[in-house]
C-alpha cells in the first residue's frame, strides 16, 4: 500500500468518525457530561423522535434511560438489571402498554440524572423490556418538571 493511500484511508476513517459524533450528538443530546452537576436542576433537550433520553447514573452506574412521563415506576431491563447486580423483592403481574406481563420489585439505592438524585427509588426488572431504562413517576413524582419548547426542566424538590 502507497503512502498516499494510507493518508487517504485515514483522511476518510476520520471523516466518518467526525459524522459518526455529530449524527450521536443530534440524536442523543442528553450526555452525562453535557448535563452537569448542578444538584437543583436538570434541562433535557428532546431528541429527534420527540422523546427525551439520558444518561443517568443508577446506583452510581452510568445507563440510558428514556424519560416516560407516563410510566408509574422505573422499569429496568433484565441486560441493565444484570450490569447492576440488582437482586429482586418479589414478583408481580403488571399491565403495560403490550399486555400483561411479570416483573420483578427492586429497590435502587439512587438515581441521578445531572444532578437531580432521589434515593431509595421503587423499581421494576422487566425482562420483556426493550431499550435500557423507562424513567417514571417512582423518579420524577419526586420532582418539579415541565415541559416548555423542546425540553424538559427537572428541579430538586427539598422533602
Amino acid at each position: 500500500m502507497s503512502r498516499s493511500s494510507i493518508v487517504f484511508a485515514i483522511i476518510w476513517l476520520s471523516l466518518a468518525f467526525i459524522i459518526y459524533i455529530l449524527a450521536d450528538n443530534i440524536q442523543n443530546p442528553n450526555k452525562a457530561w453535557r448535563l452537569g452537576d448542578n444538584a437543583n436542576s436538570v434541562v433535557l433537550k428532546r431528541g429527534t423522535d420527540g422523546h427525551y433520553r439520558a444518561e443517568a447514573l443508577i446506583n452510581n452506574q452510568k445507563v440510558n434511560v428514556l424519560v416516560d412521563t407516563g410510566a408509574t415506576g422505573v422499569a429496568i431491563s433484565q441486560a441493565v438489571a444484570d450490569k447492576l447486580n440488582l437482586k429482586s423483592i418479589e414478583a408481580i403481574r403488571t399491565s403495560t402498554a403490550n399486555g400483561d406481563s411479570i416483573g420483578y420489585m427492586v429497590r435502587l439505592d439512587s438515581v441521578k440524572v445531572g444532578g437531580v438524585e432521589a434515593r431509595n427509588v421503587s423499581a421494576m426488572i422487566a425482562p420483556g423490556l426493550d431499550g435500557d431504562v423507562l424513567l417514571g413517576m417512582s423518579y420524577l413524582g419526586r420532582m418539579d418538571v415541565r415541559l416548555y419548547k423542546g425540553q424538559m426542566i427537572i428541579k430538586q424538590v427539598s422533602d
